[in-house]
């Protein structure tokens, strides 16, 4: 009788597995970056051409063809739009030709943003918590402070700013505030509809167990509602930490602030400094994808947690 060919799997199969998922996560993007990059150099070429016949090829004062206006287009000293080369060389002195506590180091103003933006992301978060608290709590807050949060994303930042830094420079505050205060502004809404939201996802035939053993109203929010709602808010908390860095930005260009990527991006535009600018925004862009990944790392960990817990 033949015997039975026995399959043997793959010991490595599941880390396979793993690998060419993640592969097909970064392949696509990495295809839109590189298509994207193309682009932006099409795009230089034809914003800069101007520009870079009178910046770059005038001042040889010899003949010229067209790979030299080419390659004047991608290297003009103050271009319409810097090509990525540009703005990469830009962002390493920025970061590595200074010392840290020079004001010309974008890791300095970068720090000083971010801070602003730590504070006011927290700030906003618990503000947003409570106030769905209260909602979940009881209809009458909800019906009377539901339309007030609402109302006020109508308030555009750049005008709030200016009247948030004189309020509380009548008041002897100064420096960190403020901002903080604008970052918060523009944190607390989304979390407080996720938290709402969150809140109330547990069944009602959730509730009725608590309540046969005796649960109080409090320790049914610790142990039930607020679980329920860590699907819920996470995914709010990274748009609003990524709009408290807009926030913050916003009330450094709108007040005048000494530090921070915002009055690098206003100095810059004083002085027509466009590398300086992009490359200002550049790490606005970097500084907001470290926050939204330290968020989207804190919600891995707590829902493992939460979901190892019997």
């Amino acid at each position: 009788m033949a015997s039975i060919p026995i399959i043997r799997l793959a010991p490595h199969a599941p880390a396979t597995r793993a690998r060419s998922a993640s592969q097909g996560r970064v392949l696509p993007v990495l295809a839109v970056g590189f298509v994207l990059v193309l682009l932006w150099y099409g795009l230089a070429v034809l914003l800069n051409g101007h520009s870079a016949e009178q910046q770059v090829l005038a001042p040889l004062n010899k003949p010229w063809n067209w790979s030299d206006w080419l390659l004047a287009t991608w290297s003009a000293p103050r271009p319409v739009l810097p090509a990525p080369h540009q703005i990469a060389i830009t962002l390493w002195q920025g970061v590595f030709d200074w010392p840290v506590d020079s004001p010309r180091s974008l890791l300095l103003q970068t720090w000083i943003t971010a801070q602003a933006t730590l504070l006011g992301f927290v700030l906003g978060g618990l503000l947003g918590w409570v106030l769905a608290a209260l909602m979940v709590h009881a209809r009458t807050p909800e019906r009377a402070l539901m339309p007030w949060v609402v109302a006020s994303q109508t308030v555009p930042v750049l005008a709030l700013a200016p009247i948030v830094l004189i309020i509380l420079g009548s008041l002897g505050l100064s420096g960190l505030l403020p901002k903080a205060v604008i970052a918060m502004y523009l944190c607390f809404f989304p979390v407080t509809v996720a938290m709402v939201q969150g809140l109330r996802a547990p069944q009602r035939i959730e509730t009725e167990l608590l309540q046969t053993y005796a649960a109080s109203r409090w320790q049914t929010f610790w142990l039930l509602r607020m679980p329920s709602a860590l699907p819920y808010v996470f995914p709010a908390l990274k748009v609003a930490v990524a709009a408290g860095l807009v926030g913050a930005m916003v009330a450094e260009v709108s007040t005048g602030a000494q530090g921070g990527l915002g009055a690098r991006l206003l100095t810059a535009s004083y002085y027509g400094n466009i590398l300086q600018m992009w490359a200002a925004l550049v790490m606005a862009a970097l500084l907001g994808l470290g926050l939204t990944g330290a968020v989207a790392l804190l919600e891995r960990v707590a829902l493992r947690r939460h979901a190892s817990k019997p």
